[in-house]
């Protein structure tokens, strides 16, 4: 694949020509041609929003490999225009469309494997979402088009050996009592595949299928896991080529600039100051009663911290000026915020001489002049914390007591505070921040947490009555088991910050500064192997 500048996208576009003869992708062969690097990163960002979608709906509830997964994954896609809904829609008036959305599936996949193959946790997590995305489209397509389905099949050589009917007629009474869900009435309706059971782990783990001499027994409403399985292998060696080969891509600076650190890529909006007269305002009288209603939990800690001892280190004071400030707060009144705290403890002239730059300077009315955008979770949940500091994911960086005793004293319920925990300590921080706010406001959130200026409008919306109906329901349990997160919101990094938003770069950062996831013995011991390996 060859990258071209910024200069030449203007004259041509993505130049790779690959027949797609199904929506549905083993990903075997690279793709061969010119992008251009513009694309290479608006391609990489679109399948890593798509995997989000996949972890943040894994954890939300649903039930994996349901119906309702399946259309909640897809309602999404549709929602935000993703590639994955386009591939499907092959009519006549839309075949350069779904053609066109293949095309970027294909290369999208590719670009992520040289972000994602670096070390084992990516590799672990990459495999474990573009498995889940894998499933959900065989199942939804399978629902609607047969024919490309087995288009897939037969271009993958995934040609399952089908029972017999006299082999069926022989087995008849174990394949009803060793099928999960299988009636005598079933077996006539059904065709059985015979595979070794190696092949079929996660259905005999489940004791889905009737296994018998080594070989598992699956029905074709199973066949999704024997293609899903062989998908998951496939990958796994991928990754590991991909990874070997890594080392050819270090002489380009481009690429390696771009990849590095791809896993913490924020990809929500950078909430950057509204117009004037657009979106939310906010005046400093309203900010204590806001900060109870409809700020996260990292806000609201600062904001109190802020409260009590009047004074903010730098950290806090970056990362809660620059929220106000996408909030809806002015320079003038975030003039008038600060200075009213911090001249309880100081003079008023220390405070212009030493403080009043350091807002202005956020606001872009200093310095470079540069409009700077709010810290995302991301960002907030991979900083590093010295003593004394207030700023910080909550979830992740306050000890288990004292965030229970905290939530207990801001009105959380029991139930919903053990949820939080167990979120909290299995690494699920912005999903334990989605559950703070279905605690706090009685509702379900479908769009998860991925900044603390959503959780905040998202509690506008809601307060002020503009959210959706469908969001409405009181929130169920969310489910945290068999997940693993995404590693950009567990790997704690000391040195990395997101590329993706801009930091105040001054030359004081002390207190004193500016604002700156056979046998049966013998078949529990083969796959206790499998899944420790």
């Amino acid at each position: 694949m060859e990258f071209g500048t910024k200069h030449r996208r203007r004259n041509r576009h993505i130049e790779i020509d690959c027949p797609y003869p199904s929506s549905l992708q083993f990903y075997s062969t690279p793709p061969n041609g010119y992008i251009s690097l513009m694309d290479f990163d608006d391609l990489a960002v679109e399948r890593l929003k798509v995997l989000r979608t996949v972890e943040r709906v894994n954890l939300s509830g649903q039930v994996k490999n349901s119906d309702d997964w399946v259309i909640k994954l897809y309602d999404d896609f549709n929602k935000n225009k993703y590639f994955v809904a386009r591939t499907e829609k092959i009519s006549d008036n839309k075949r350069d469309e779904a053609e066109a959305a293949r095309r970027r599936d294909h290369i999208s996949h590719f670009i992520l494997r040289l972000a994602y193959c670096r070390t084992e946790e990516l590799r672990r997590w990459f495999i474990l979402h573009e498995t889940d995305l894998f499933k959900a489209r065989f199942l939804h397509v399978s629902k609607s088009n047969q024919d490309n389905i087995r288009t897939f099949m037969s271009q993958n050589n995934l040609n399952f050996t089908p029972m017999t009917t006299g082999e069926v007629s022989s087995e008849k009474e174990n394949l009803v009592s060793g099928t999960y869900n299988m009636g005598s009435g079933d077996l006539q309706e059904r065709t059985f595949f015979k595979v070794p059971f190696t092949e079929a782990l996660e259905l005999v783990k489940a004791r889905k299928v009737f296994v018998k001499g080594g070989f598992a027994y699956v029905p074709d409403t199973d066949l999704v896991t024997l293609v899903t399985t062989s998908f998951r292998a496939h990958l796994s060696q991928a990754l590991a080529q991909t990874n070997r080969a890594l080392p050819q891509l270090d002489d380009d600076e481009r690429l390696v600039r771009m990849l590095q650190d791809f896993d913490k890529r924020y990809t929500g909006s950078d909430y950057t100051e509204k117009k004037k007269g657009q979106g939310h305002v906010i005046t400093p009288a309203m900010i204590d009663q806001l900060a109870s209603k409809s700020f996260p939990l990292c806000m609201r800690q600062l904001n109190d911290v802020l409260r009590t001892s009047h004074h903010l280190k730098h950290g806090g004071r970056l990362t809660y000026g620059l929220f106000l400030k996408a909030a809806g707060l002015s320079l003038e009144d975030a003039l008038h915020f600060w200075r009213s705290h911090f001249t309880k403890v100081m003079e008023i002239d220390k405070f212009e001489k030493e403080y009043a730059y350091g807002i202005r300077y956020n606001y872009g009315k200093e310095g470079k002049r540069t409009d700077y955008t709010p810290y995302s979770c991301v960002k907030i949940i991979t900083s590093s914390l010295g003593p004394g500091d207030a700023h910080g994911c909550p979830f992740k960086h306050t000890d288990a007591s004292m965030l229970k005793h905290k939530l207990l004293g801001y009105g959380v319920s029991q139930q919903a505070i053990g949820e939080i925990m167990e979120l909290a300590s299995k690494s699920h921080y912005q999903i334990a921040c989605q559950r703070y706010w279905e605690a706090t406001h009685n509702a379900t959130l479908d769009s998860g947490i991925n900044h603390p200026n959503q959780f905040f409008e998202e509690s506008q919306k809601f307060l002020n009555g503009d959210m959706p109906s469908s969001q409405g329901k009181r929130p169920s349990q969310v489910k945290t088991n068999r997940v693993v997160y995404s590693a950009q919101s567990t790997q704690s990094s000391q040195s990395t910050q997101s590329c993706t938003q801009s930091t105040p770069d001054m030359s004081q950062n002390n207190d004193e500064s500016h604002f700156g996831d056979l046998d049966s013995d013998l078949l529990a011991q083969y796959m206790d192997s499998q899944e420790s390996s």
